[in-house]
This record gives C-alpha cells, sequence and structure tokens, in this order.
C-alpha cells in the first residue's frame, strides 16, 4: 500500500460514536479510522481495516471531522502510524482544538507523535501472536496523561501482563488498562484475578461491543 501520497492518508472510515474503550469510555467521540496495519493479533477485531479504503487529504479528513461538532477525537486503525501522515493529522487536530486521542499497537515508534496527543498503547500478550513486536522503549514517549491497555487471553496472558506490569513499575507511569479479549476470555474472571491481586489497574471492557456487538462504523 502506498504510504506517502502528499498530504493525503488512506481512510477506511469517519463516523462518530460513543468511546467504548479508556479513560473517555461513553464520551460522544469523532473516530478516523486509517487503513493498514503490520500486526495480525489472532483476535483482530478490524481486519476489515487492513486494506482497501479511500485517499483522502487532511484538509478534507479535518472537514469531515468538523461536521460532527464534538470534542473528542480518536485516530484508529489498523495501525494508525503506519501511515507517516498520521503525525501531520494527528497535530492539526490538536492546532484545531479538539482533544486527540491515538489508539496504537505500540509496534512502532511514538518519539513524535504531538505531545498533546493523549496515547493509548498497547502491550500485546503472547496469546495475541505478537508479543515480539512490542517495541518496549515506546515505555519511555509515555506520560500520566496517557494510557497502557493490555488485551487479555486467558491465564497465562494474565500472568504474563500481570508480570510487566510490576517489572516496569507500569502504574507509576501512567493508567493502566486491563481488558478481557471478547469471547476468548469471560470478563468476570479477568476482573476477580484483579482484586485477588489487588493490582493497581483499570478493568475495562468494550462497551460499544455491549451496545452495538463487532458491528463497523461502531
Amino acid at each position: 500500500m502506498q504510504q506517502n501520497a502528499d498530504n493525503k492518508l488512506r481512510i477506511t472510515e469517519i463516523f462518530y460514536s460513543l468511546q467504548g474503550e479508556a479513560r473517555t469510555v461513553g464520551c460522544p467521540t469523532v473516530f478516523v479510522r486509517l487503513t493498514g496495519c503490520p500486526l495480525r493479533c489472532q483476535y483482530c477485531d478490524t481486519a476489515y481495516a487492513f486494506t482497501g479504503g479511500e485517499w483522502m487529504d487532511l484538509s478534507a479528513i479535518l472537514a469531515e471531522v468538523e461536521k460532527y461538532q464534538c470534542q473528542f477525537v480518536t485516530v484508529t486503525g489498523g495501525e494508525p502510524l503506519a501511515q507517516p501522515n498520521c503525525l501531520s493529522l494527528l497535530r492539526q487536530l490538536c492546532d484545531a482544538g479538539y482533544q486527540v486521542s491515538l489508539e496504537t499497537s505500540g509496534a512502532l515508534p511514538l518519539d513524535n507523535v504531538d505531545p498533546r496527543v493523549i496515547k493509548v498503547m498497547d502491550i500485546k500478550t503472547p496469546a495475541s501472536g505478537e508479543s515480539d513486536r512490542n517495541r518496549w522503549e515506546n515505555l519511555a514517549q509515555l506520560s500520566n496523561q496517557d494510557q497502557i491497555k493490555f488485551v487479555i487471553c486467558n491465564e497465562q496472558d494474565y500472568l504474563w501482563s500481570r508480570q510487566q506490569l510490576q517489572q516496569h513499575n507500569l502504574a507509576a507511569q501512567c493508567e493502566v488498562l486491563f481488558s478481557p479479549s471478547c469471547e476468548q476470555l469471560a470478563a468476570a474472571t479477568l476482573a476477580n484475578w484483579i482484586l485477588r491481586d489487588q493490582l493497581p489497574v483499570r478493568f475495562q471492557m468494550q462497551l460499544h461491543k455491549v451496545l452495538w456487538g463487532n458491528q463497523a462504523g461502531k
């Protein structure tokens, strides 16, 4: 996929919904979903964003976002940072006064992301099939406004995630989210493990899936 077109990004969809995850869960949000991802996590629910999409000028993207008159904007994917012009989009959204969050796998460098952007970075667990893609040096790019997310598929994933939480002292750096992989781990099971071990994390479920299931554009 061509990724260096001047002032353009390949977009899968731009839509308005409730934020389903992270700190602003439940808040009306405009989502800008970029096309393409170098990872293939076994639980991925947005494989439709791996290919296709439509090339859009940055100005056209901002104009579409503006139509919704919404404070919160989330740039997601796929993996949005796989397209270099994503950095320009993030900066221009911040300049326009939006509260901007970036959902990223953490497999690509975060060094040049505008510091005004709230980064929600996955740490890939072993059961994702992509844990070797974790870019641990990205932890140094996170501040207390950011969040780290673990999607947990089974007990082995949980134990591994607990180890990373403690080894890297993640909760002292930013908020940490533990999420059950939908249809792979019962939410109550994960919640009980967190309570048993008194972990300094936030349990979260995907609100949009509770409301609408795994439906594109929601």
